[in-house]
């Protein structure tokens, strides 16, 4: 039977590990070292960008400077990950030539993965191999994976979560939650698990290893002969480690190359709220990420983690999207009561369009606070009117309660009408929501082609099928807060008596009203 190196290279900073992976690759292309599974470890937590990333756009670098946490940049693509103290990784070095090497990369993911994941079964854990490039227990991530090559050789790896720290990922990684609420928060950690979790003990590294060990001889069909380091390969680590310990080499940004953006949207389905979070590969138009949360029940519950799996690394076409959603209903038949396939394709198709607005100037941050009503962002053509919610006027002010403003300027609504008559628009404050129904429909009535609006996100959410129902075309623009819902006192706003201010964002509003005028 054919003998592999087994390489273990124990625990060592982000910039060692970088090295080695480098080193380890370029010796294997020469065709100077054997086949080759490497494990290591990170003496520090650690956040590594995948190769074609900014730093800045996908860690909180204050964070990380403060706990110590190092930073890095991986050889291969893909996303950011956090690294703790405990988590295993292990990587392949073999020739693409090799004969167990398969021609296309989904089967190269799914050779590898179901290796790793017939190791971590010898645990005594249910692992199997999630397409496209994840390994998952009961439906929850403990496992990724991905690779890159260099002429001829490939480097193949993954990380196994042995004791994670979920709460400190989110925080060290600018991962898309501020948004989010606390149960929808409790929702993405659901979505990984690890081993202690699964074991109820972290077992000892050497079982681990040992496990990982035997899933790979079965997988290839080879013996493995412990080897440390060559001489050769500890000179080349100190020659390249200046470099990969760098700020060049950490924090450097190639601006030809695709620059991530997230898009997130918000739709009211019957059977529940349905958010969704989209990490964009702008340049290529590919989605590195997606997030669906909501107060919607899912049955299996492992439903929505495997459709993200699927939408993962996948061209960001309606036509494409769609495809993938709808096959995976036709064949998974998950049950999700009161939400059609229907409104997944919108959500994220509403979120994408969001990428519209790029080119004329809009930022991340700005998208995340615009509501469509009705109909994309680019077809709301010169509206003619905008709509403010009385709780932006000061609550002691003589028109609190009554439509009709003094522009006296001590407060958002005021200007936000001068804004409003530079543009030829007419200004209407609502009272309440029966208010706000009332003038909608007679807008319609009297030939009114579209709208601009504020209100808060929480009631774009619950009012959104109102809106639709009524028909009028529009754009809303969240407001600051603090508001009713974040006070829990909506039902005093529904019925026109919620007594405290609100802002407007008036910087939004006004790059709104040049965008759908221009």
């Amino acid at each position: 039977m054919e003998i592999w190196r087994l390489l273990d290279t124990g625990s060592r900073s982000a910039s060692e590990n970088m090295a080695l992976d480098e080193v380890l690759l370029e010796l294997k292309a020469q065709g100077r070292i054997p086949h080759t599974l490497r494990f290591l470890q990170f003496s520090k937590p650690s956040v590594l960008v995948g190769h074609h990333q900014s730093v800045e756009e996908e860690v909180r670098l204050d964070y990380c400077l403060e706990k110590g946490i190092e930073i890095n940049r991986r050889l291969t693509g893909g996303g950011a990950l956090y690294w703790g103290k405990a988590e295993l990784g292990w990587e392949i070095y073999i020739s693409k030539k090799d004969h167990r090497v398969p021609s296309s990369l989904e089967a190269l993911y799914r050779r590898m993965g179901e290796a790793s994941a017939s190791g971590l079964r010898r645990l005594g854990i249910k692992a199997h191999f999630r397409p496209r490039n994840d390994v998952e227990v009961g439906g929850r991530k403990i496992s990724g994976t991905g690779g890159t090559e260099l002429s001829g050789a490939i480097l193949f790896q993954g990380t196994i979560l042995v004791d994670f720290d979920v709460d400190e990922m989110l925080r060290a990684l600018r991962i898309p939650t501020e948004k989010l609420q606390d149960k929808e928060i409790q929702s993405v950690k659901e979505r990984v698990t690890c081993l202690k979790w699964e074991l109820g003990r972290t077992p000892p590294l050497s079982n681990i290893k040992e496990a990982l060990i035997k899933g790979f001889q079965e997988g290839f069909g080879v013996q493995f002969n412990p080897a440390p380091l060559t001489p050769e390969e500890e000179r080349l680590l100190k020659e390249k480690l200046p470099h990969f310990s760098s700020p060049a080499h950490i924090f450097k940004v190639r601006e030809a190359l695709p620059r991530r953006k997230t898009l997130t949207s918000i739709l009211k389905a019957p059977g529940g709220l349905i958010r969704v979070s989209i990490a964009l590969d702008t340049k290529t138009q590919v989605i590195n990420q997606v997030l669906i949360t909501g107060d919607f029940f899912a049955y299996p519950k492992r439903a929505i983690f495997d459709l993200e799996s699927l939408l993962k690394n996948s061209k960001a076409t309606p036509s494409h999207i769609e495809g993938i959603i709808r096959n995976f209903f036709s064949t998974q038949n998950p049950q999700i009561p009161g939400v059609r396939e229907d409104h997944f394709i919108q959500a994220l198709e509403e979120a994408l369009q969001k990428a519209d607005l790029f080119p004329f100037g809009f930022d991340e941050s700005e998208t995340y606070h615009l509501f469509p009503v009705l109909k994309p962002f680019r077809e709301v053509k010169r509206p003619e009117v905008l709509l403010l919610p009385y709780c932006a006027k000061k609550v002691d002010c003589v028109y609190r309660y009554q439509r009709g403003c003094d522009e006296c300027g001590q407060c958002s609504i005021g200007e936000a009408v001068e804004v409003a008559r530079s543009f030829g628009m007419d200004s209407i404050t609502i009272q309440s929501y029966e208010d706000l129904e009332a003038t909608l429909h007679h807008l319609k009535r009297s030939g009114v082609k579209g709208f601009i609006g504020s209100c808060c996100e929480p009631f774009y959410g619950k009012h959104r099928p109102d809106f639709e129902r009524i028909g009028l075309p529009g754009i809303l623009v969240d407001v600051e807060r603090n508001t009713c819902y974040d006070l829990n006192r909506e039902n005093e706003a529904h019925l026109g008596t919620f007594e405290n201010q609100t802002h407007l964002n008036l910087p939004l509003l006004q790059r709104v009203l040049e965008f759908t005028h221009g």
